[in-house]
């Protein structure tokens, strides 16, 4: 399999960790940066509206940022996701169309957070993995070997 015909789209909370210097906070920033590195170190091409938008220094337009999102979800092997707690708006639409387009999803849920029911639900109507993850935890190689998985299936 060529990895060119293997990526994954990259969603979580934007515009709620933007701080006051105009970009996100360097802890969330982290988070996605190990899981994008992860992923490209395991040939991955990666869409994440958060890199592609400067960590929130350089905004798209809502009718730019919802048009690209949509067509990297449908063209992606793999849909990744922070739901967000409190939940994330843009990243609950993501999830849905991921769901609806029937990519093989994956869920980071942070332990000791409540999620939507819907959320955690979502698994009896689409293809979905959790994976709980502690504040301090590196996700990179638990997230990589899931997607791994889930992208062998996805493209049988």
């Amino acid at each position: 399999m060529s990895t060119a015909s293997r990526s994954v789209f990259l969603a979580g909370p934007f515009k709620a960790l933007v701080d006051d210097t105009g970009t996100m906070r360097p802890a969330e920033k982290a988070r996605f940066e190990s899981l994008i590195e992860g992923l490209e170190q395991a040939g991955y091409l990666v869409h994440n509206a958060h890199r592609r938008e400067s960590w929130g220094a350089k905004f798209l337009t809502p009718d730019e940022c919802t048009r690209l999102d949509y067509d990297e979800i449908a063209s992606c092997t793999v849909f990744v996701a922070f739901p967000g707690a409190p939940a994330s708006a843009g990243t609950h639409i993501e999830m849905g169309w991921a769901s609806s387009m029937g990519k093989p999803i994956v869920l980071l849920l942070e332990e000791n957070q409540e999620y939507a029911f819907l959320v955690r639900g979502l698994h009896t109507v689409a293809d979905v993995t959790y994976l709980t993850y502690s504040a301090d935890e590196d996700l990179a190689g638990q997230v990589v070997r899931k997607v791994d998985e889930l992208a062998a299936g996805a493209l049988v």
